[in-house]
């Protein structure tokens, strides 16, 4: 059973989420304008679009791996969540890591979006949690 990703255009340059091959866990999201990004620069790219997610839904914006191999552009906030509530114009916050401007051009594929389901938690204050073999070590505890 496939659930419903409710879409509406706000652009008329803008263009439906859609799956380039079948199989694919991402949807394609296309910018609606032309901007040159300069390196180590920062932009809101707008998508021109609001959703309504499915409910108990997440959508997760992430990076085109060809995008971040060739040219050093990525997400900055990688993966971007999108709560089932929000219904504001989607925009994506490229970043270029690069040494070259990138110029994103209308119709352009940016990133890509996931819709994963959300699980909600009831949070609890205790005094102790349980021990474990792994304990407090985190970032490089368990070699480089």
């Amino acid at each position: 059973m496939g659930l419903n990703l409710k879409v509406k255009l706000l652009d008329s340059n803008a263009k439906l989420p859609e799956y380039a091959h079948g199989g694919d866990a991402g949807l394609d999201l296309f910018s609606v304008v032309d901007v040159t990004i300069n390196p180590g620069e920062s932009r809101l790219i707008p998508i021109g679009i609001r959703i309504q997610l499915p409910p108990n839904t997440e959508a997760q914006i992430r990076p085109r791996s060809g995008l971040a191999l060739k040219h050093q552009i990525t997400i900055l906030n990688t993966p971007g969540t999108i709560d089932e509530g929000y219904r504001g114009e989607i925009g994506v916050i490229l970043i270029n890591h690069g040494k070259q401007a990138f110029k994103v051009e209308t119709g352009m594929k940016i990133a890509q979006m996931v819709i994963k389901p959300v699980l909600t938690v009831k949070v609890e204050e205790v005094i102790e949690i349980t021990e474990t073999e792994r304990g407090m070590g985190g970032f490089g505890s368990t070699g480089v």
